[in-house]
């Protein structure tokens, strides 16, 4: 298992009330109490890579990535555990019908993935298991399950026995009468029960196969998650996330594995983040009714469609659109022009009332928008006092922090080359400082002295560095191209 701080670090603002996490398995807000004091264990259901991410996986990651920077600014020890699936059905035939090896397929997905949640400021996982290197842990969790009478083997395949778990569907909540009612024996399959599911399957020709006690095969999906989470987090951790779609049967089926074969609980907290919506339908590889996320992040400042996740309550359904995704572009500019306005690092001590107002939000089942209602006042505040000509240093400490865990700080190579170019066109111009609001008011006083070179010269070399100038009838307002 990885290694843990011996004395995690203590919180960095005041305890207001313990964290509350609404969990799927209760349907209800519950207090957050880790299994160590200090400490938590996250296992996130990753990708499986067939192909590359849409819309969709970015809300996902952007979701328990924020979860997870709360709790390490609230000083937390955090584990955050990520699989990557690379061995499944869905990338078997992505191969077979490009004629090409799997690890191609794996490769190439794994690759667009990673950089697509890099470019969204998701942080590296501390573990990132791929399925193919535990395999000999999920045999031994097999194995546990025929011992203990939970599953059974039939010509090389190896089935667990949905109904030997009397609590099977506490997770989804269905009742498995109703599940006989949906359910059917795929041809070929060899299993005692409809409800029953593979958790090891023989080989077939062509496909990818692992010796094992029952024969040449490959583990079925949901043992994987529950072999990793275990060698990594332990038979009893913290929380387990993942997307509403994941819940039956892939979770539900990682519970009844896991228990069955420890008798222990496997998770305590169980998270779902609600489906991206294009049209009103959920965003799927499977139907082709996806908008691509690396291509949304050519076409919008990543760090905007971070903010686009992040202004609906995690839980909540997502709808995809264009103007939504303009109006956080816009709403990322106001964030990054109040930053900009005092650039450097302050020394002042973070404003206090702030900081517990932006906990008290995230505290509550990760309320981010009232988090960022929270941020926005602050930069609100913080622009009327530095207009006043006040001092609003310990509000912009505030932001600071509140941005941080937020994942929407300005990067730091954008803002050198920017202040670079500002500092450039202020001198040309004379601005009287080297920043868009003073660069507005030289344009501003060019045009009341009717210098329209000046005015339109200013405008057009701030558009060259990306910044675009909108006279509107409340003044002039900016944004990022």
């Amino acid at each position: 298992m990885p290694t843990m701080a011996a004395d995690p670090p203590v919180g960095t603002v005041t305890i207001l009330q313990p964290m509350h996490l609404y969990t799927t398995l209760d349907r209800a807000r519950v207090p957050l109490e880790t299994r160590d004091p200090g400490r938590v264990g996250i296992y996130v259901c990753g990708p499986t890579v067939q192909s590359a991410p849409h819309l969709g996986h970015g809300r996902a990651a952007v979701a328990f990535d924020v979860l997870r920077r709360f709790l390490e600014w609230r000083g937390f020890d955090v584990v955050y555990v990520q699989n990557v699936t690379d061995i499944e059905d869905k990338i078997i035939a992505a191969a077979a019908e490009e004629g090409i090896d799997t690890k191609v397929v794996v490769d190439r997905a794994y690759e667009a993935f990673s950089t697509a949640y890099a470019r969204l400021g998701v942080k590296p996982a501390t573990v990132e298991p791929r399925a193919t290197d535990h395999i000999d842990d999920m045999i031994e969790l097999i194995e546990g399950l025929i011992d203990r009478g939970h599953a059974y083997e039939t010509e090389g395949d190896v089935y667990f026995a949905v109904r030997s778990y009397a609590p099977y569907g506490k997770l989804s909540h269905h009742d498995l009468d109703d599940l006989v009612a949906g359910s059917r024996v795929e041809p070929g399959e060899l299993k005692r029960d409809p409800l029953d599911f593979a958790v090891w399957k023989a080989a077939k020709a062509g496909e990818p196969e692992w010796e094992s006690p029952w024969g040449a095969g490959r583990p079925g999906w949901h043992i994987e998650c529950s072999a990793m989470a275990r060698r990594y987090l332990g038979d009893d951790f913290d929380i387990h996330a993942g997307g509403q779609d994941l819940i039956f049967p892939h979770h539900e089926n990682e519970i009844a594995q896991a228990e069955a074969a420890t008798g222990q609980t496997f998770a305590r907290y169980w998270m779902h983040n609600g489906m991206l919506n294009l049209a009103g339908e959920k965003m799927a590889k499977s139907t082709g009714h996806a908008v691509g996320l690396l291509d949304a992040l050519d076409r919008w400042t990543p760090e905007a469609v971070r903010l686009f996740y992040l202004r609906t309550h995690y839980r909540k359904p997502l709808e995809f659109s264009e103007e939504a995704l303009g109006d956080a572009e816009a709403s990322l500019a106001r964030l990054w022009a109040f930053r900009r306005r005092v650039p450097g690092p302050v020394e002042d001590a973070a404003d206090q009332q702030t900081l517990d107002s932006f906990t008290t939000a995230m505290e509550d089942d990760l309320d981010v928008a009232g988090g960022l209602g929270v941020l926005f006042d602050a930069v609100r505040e913080g622009n009327r006092l530095l207009d006043d000509g006040s001092d609003a240093g310990t509000l912009i400490a505030a932001y600071d922090e509140m941005i941080e865990v937020l994942g929407l700080d300005e990067p730091a190579s954008d803002l050198v080359d920017l202040e670079t170019s500002l500092a450039e066109i202020a001198q040309r111009y004379g601005a009287t400082e080297p920043t868009i609001g003073s660069l507005i008011e030289r344009r501003t006083e060019a045009r009341t002295e009717r210098e329209w070179v000046t005015a339109d010269s200013i405008r057009d070399e701030l558009a060259e560095i990306g910044i675009t100038l909108e006279d509107t009838a409340d003044g002039v307002r900016w944004h990022r191209s």
